[in-house]
């Protein structure tokens, strides 16, 4: 087992990576608050991941309510966060309960986002059953729900007391769910580490084998990655928005079709491709390094192609976005490889990169 520690004082925690670590008492104790244990997950998982977890802490002589949501980003809203609150409240939770988010993206941020809000904060623990949720969701203390008229627009920032990657439970994935956290990975290298960008160019087949030790590495350097810039910027003050590229065009995909029909990493994944056209187009890379980014994206399994939605409809979907300033539209774009940044474009070439990324390009005209 790997332990990472991400190091923001007070709110520290570790990050520990490893196999069959799911049901592993030493990493759940120290960081369990009391007697009371919430344990949330959904109804894919529970018989398969829940139980087991569950028997774990019985064993440790610890009381355990089970609260089992339905699954999908459909389901990521106000109405099943307050099934969490309703549920804690029966069981008499209090300010000593300990939650444990076992699932996904939306689990983790969804039951995250009720550990922040009850009784004003309680302790969590993140135990992330997806390749996505193990190198991104999990880890820097983002957590939320979903409005109709945005993704992830109500939340709070609220660390987690540990991370539990287990890389066994990987192996159960469904291939789509699995390619959908590539775009994760994919995103790590290419704003932050080119010689990870490299790595993943050579090892991409082995991670869609699922590949034992490619994939607990990819895992591995995503979290140092993620752990490196949040320790600089927990809030998203300034460098950690470079964590949002492609997710501008991303999460209007996502709006757009409607939560739940593109998975959040297939959206990112196709986001990507059009941040990284936007920046060829602003000539902050070349075309080499856009078609590098493309061609990775395409060999994950990735969708290259977008939607067919109107310019207005894109335009309109985009102007809600956490990173917009004073109505004005910003992206993460490229300066290289391995190096991103927060800019503006004109509109004008915004429209000609989204007529482009609707028509599946393969070179910049």
């Amino acid at each position: 087992m790997i332990t990472l520690r991400l190091d923001l004082g007070e709110r520290s925690y570790p990050i520990y990576i490893g196999s069959d670590i799911l049901v592993s008492p030493a990493c759940y104790l120290p960081h369990i608050s009391g007697h009371h244990i919430a344990l949330v997950t959904n109804q894919t998982l529970v018989s398969l991941y829940g139980e087991p977890v569950r028997k774990m802490l019985l064993d440790l002589g610890k009381q355990v309510t089970l609260i089992v949501l339905p699954d999908g980003e459909a389901f990521k809203t106000w109405h099943t966060l307050n099934e969490v609150f309703d549920q804690l409240l029966v069981a008499g939770a209090d300010r000593a309960t300990t939650l444990i988010a076992l699932g996904g993206g939306v689990i983790g941020d969804m039951a995250g986002f009720a550990a922040a809000c009850y009784m004003r904060g309680i302790a969590f623990i993140q135990v992330p059953t997806t390749l996505l949720a193990q190198v991104d969701s999990s880890v820097g203390g983002k957590t939320g729900i979903n409005h109709p008229r945005g993704k992830n627009m109500i939340g709070a920032f609220y660390q987690p007391r540990a991370v539990i990657a287990d890389m066994h439970v990987l192996t159960t994935l469904p291939r789509r769910e699995l390619v959908a956290g590539l775009a994760e990975v994919i995103k790590h290298g290419v704003v932050a580490d080119a010689a990870f960008f490299v790595w993943l160019e050579n090892n991409i087949a082995a991670l869609l084998r699922c590949q034992a030790s490619a994939l607990a590495y990819a895992v591995q350097r995503s979290c140092e990655i993620k752990a490196a810039i949040v320790m600089q910027d927990e809030r998203e003050s300034g460098l950690r928005a470079i964590l949002n590229f492609g997710h501008t065009f991303g999460h209007a995909i996502e709006a757009g079709l409607g939560y739940g029909h593109w998975l959040h990493g297939e959206a990112v994944g196709c986001g990507m491709v059009m941040a990284a056209a936007l920046s060829r187009r602003l000539g902050s890379i070349d075309e080499a390094t856009y078609q590098r980014i493309h061609r990775l994206i395409q060999a994950a399994g990735l969708p290259v192609v977008a939607p067919a939605f109107t310019q207005a409809r894109y335009f309109e979907l985009m102007a809600v976005d956490k990173k917009n300033q004073e109505g004005a539209l910003r992206f993460v774009l490229l300066s290289h490889l391995g190096l991103a940044y927060v800019g503006g474009a004109a509109h004008e070439i915004v429209a000609v990169t989204l007529d482009h990324a609707m028509q599946a390009p393969s070179a910049l005209a």
